[in-house]
């Protein structure tokens, strides 16, 4: 059995810890490294990310990080990004109306989401696609950490020819948002797999299969 190599991108960002410790509970071998040539050597990439957008996509930037991932997806390997390393793989986003420029990966643009309570703070439902390979094996009544004010709201791309549409999970608070993208060797998760106990541990289970598989 091969044991995933998995790089968790340092770029200054928080929950790098948590996210190592979920990892290697589920069996990967962890660094925690800016390290370019070890991120692009890895099995995977981990994106973490918490606190603001701009903040993120300053740290990514000033490790190469947007090039890293540009190298992996060229080359058909795997990335996962997490919470704000979500948000930071759309075009842009806005916060207080200032735009930041993100990693362009996917179009759309993170916004402030339309709720009474923000953040948006707690276990909530997702609804996911019945071919998920991120939430394959888990109940639909499954539940998932989230903690932000930001999301993106609306799906925008409609792919043609021989391209396939990625695979979107939606959950919702106050209004519908992103709660997943599967896209090829890109995938991203709005809430925080490395807080969401078994339910957590499961979905990295199904990536590392992925990544190796």
């Amino acid at each position: 059995m091969v044991v995933a190599k998995i790089v968790v991108l340092d770029y200054g960002s928080g929950n790098l810890r948590s996210a190592e410790r979920a990892l290697q509970r589920v069996g990967a071998d962890v660094t925690v490294t800016a390290d370019a040539d070890a991120a692009l050597d890895a099995h995977g990439l981990v994106v973490p990310g918490v606190g603001a957008f701009a903040a993120c996509m300053e740290g990514i930037r000033a490790v190469g990080g947007e090039k890293i991932i540009d190298q992996r997806l060229a080359g058909g390997r795997p990335v996962l990004g997490i919470c704000v390393g979500m948000q930071v793989l759309f075009e842009e986003g806005v916060e207080h109306g200032d735009r930041t420029e993100g990693c362009g990966q996917w179009p759309g643009t993170v916004e402030r989401l339309h709720a009474d309570v923000l953040p948006h703070m707690g276990w909530n439902l997702v609804r996911s696609p019945a071919d998920s390979v991120l939430f394959a094996g888990l109940d639909a009544d499954t539940r998932f950490y989230f903690v932000h004010s930001y999301a993106v709201r609306r799906w925008q791309l409609h792919a043609d020819g021989p391209f396939r549409e990625p695979l979107v999970t939606w959950a919702n608070h106050g209004e519908d948002f992103v709660a997943a993208v599967e896209n090829g060797a890109l995938a991203a998760t709005q809430f925080h797999p490395e807080k969401s106990g078994d339910a957590g541990a499961t979905l990295l289970s199904n990536w590392l299969r992925s990544v190796v598989g």
